[in-house]
């Protein structure tokens, strides 16, 4: 026997349509999970806080993949010596993917609004409000990737795992370089 005050759930999502498939032309050679923590205060009128404004402390977690491009990569690029003994290639710099924010990760600490914010939110009901704090802290998170280790060791991956490639197709001198500009 049913309970006739018990809750169902009943899911009417619509099938999941495919939007695109990109090819990849890149070796994807590092990742690193960054975390941050976003304070963000809005106020700023006469009144005092206790009625109106707000301050949201915000955790916010994400990735950045650093990957070595090897779609632009031309003829020269590739060299390899007479003997098939030697080679040597020469690529672009790591570059970095953007910051992808994990939502599942990444959560609203502590927040504290006045009276009148609340009010005001609740009579409006914006979806969107805590839209700037998760790009804010996507944001933050690639300017941290951006001075962190993470494209020197995509370099370093990816020289590793070319000369273990090219190792094992019988080369002994192997030599790569990231000495050209980005091309993207």
């Amino acid at each position: 026997m049913r309970n006739p005050f018990g809750e169902t759930t009943q899911e009417r999502s619509g099938p999941v349509l495919l939007k695109s498939i990109v090819d990849l032309s890149r070796y994807e050679a590092a990742s690193g999970t960054f975390q941050v923590v976003v304070d963000i205060s809005s106020g700023g009128s006469i009144l005092p806080s206790f009625l109106q404004g707000s301050d949201t402390m915000f955790i916010g977690v994400g990735s950045v993949n650093a990957y070595v491009d090897f779609s632009h990569l031309k003829g020269d690029a590739v060299k390899v010596s007479d003997d098939r003994l030697s080679a040597t290639l020469a690529l672009g710099h790591a570059q970095l993917a953007d910051a992808t924010l994990d939502v599942k990760e990444s959560y609203v600490y502590a927040q504290q609004q006045g009276l009148f914010t609340r009010i005001n939110e609740f009579l409006g009901g914006n979806p969107n409000s805590q839209q700037a704090l998760y790009q804010l802290a996507q944001h933050n998170i690639q300017d941290a990737a951006g001075k962190s280790s993470l494209a020197a060791d995509a370099e370093r991956n990816t020289k590793t795992m070319l000369v273990g490639l090219l190792q094992s197709l019988g080369f002994k001198n192997i030599t790569v370089t990231f000495d050209k500009p980005n091309a993207g």
